[in-house]
């Protein structure tokens, strides 16, 4: 550490790592306006900060995978909230959301542009309201990011055409519903057929289409532009928070009409 630096604290390296998993991996640099505003945010330079994600990424398995090693010297307290992050997607999303609304002096419903008018009034309803949502805009942010804002099967670019779709379904598996490696980044019409098992992903990360949609002769033009010119073919991978093998298995076994 340089003379006249002062250590980070673990809230302030909470909202590094959630401002880390909402940026696709090429926009962590001083430059970017959120990692500026967060910099302001925490009494830190934009340099600092930048530096801070990018020790994030070196602890990140998805990019040692890819042979991208980031900063070498993240400290032993980044290790730890890293791993307490990752260990816990049920709770220290929605806790870090939390945490970046106190330091805003604002509310989590205002971040998360959430309207009043969508919400009960008051008492425990509102409050599971407000956490679920919250919950399913960080999975969002976070899917997508790490996809680039990039459909999985198809390349299409359109942010407001994707969804962050879940492997194993969220009413399933309720500790990996924030589980970014348990989300892909897909467009309506194949995050419909995934669901319905039309179509899978196996873990080398192949999309095999069901013969329900293989026998649909009447249909050949249609299915041959939509679905058989993907089958076999390998999806746009994420730069980070790789689909979990485990999770694609599931979906293989379970729910895949083969």
């Amino acid at each position: 550490m340089k003379q006249g630096q002062s250590l980070w604290t673990k809230d302030e390296l909470i909202l590094a790592i959630n401002l880390y998993c909402k940026l696709p991996f090429g926009k962590l640099h001083r430059g970017n306006p959120d990692v500026i505003h967060l910099a302001n945010l925490i009494g830190r330079t934009p340099s600092s900060v930048a530096y801070k994600l990018v020790n994030f990424a070196s602890l990140d398995p998805s990019l040692q995978a890819r042979g991208i090693k980031g900063a070498q010297n993240a400290s032993k307290l980044d290790k730890e909230v890293w791993n307490e992050f990752n260990q816990n997607w049920r709770e220290l999303p929605y806790e870090s959301e939390r945490l970046r609304a106190r330091f805003e002096s604002s509310t989590v419903e205002v971040l998360n542009y959430i309207e009043e008018a969508d919400l009960p009034k008051e008492g425990k309803v509102r409050e599971q309201t407000v956490k679920v949502r919250v919950n399913q805009n960080f999975f969002r942010h976070t899917v997508l990011a790490a996809y680039n804002s990039t459909c999985c099967i198809t390349g299409l670019q359109t942010s407001s055409l994707l969804i962050a779709g879940h492997i194993v379904p969220w009413s399933i598996d309720e500790g990996n519903r924030l589980n970014p490696h348990n989300g892909l980044a897909i467009n309506a019409l194949y995050d419909k057929a995934f669901e319905a098992g039309l179509i899978t992903i196996t873990p080398d990360y192949k999309i095999k289409v069901s013969s329900t949609l293989r026998d649909q002769k009447k249909q050949e033009g249609a299915m041959q532009e939509y679905f058989m010119k993907f089958d076999n073919k390998e999806i746009i991978l994420p730069s980070r928070f790789l689909p979990a093998r485990e999770f694609l298995e599931y979906h293989n076994k379970e729910r895949f009409i083969s």
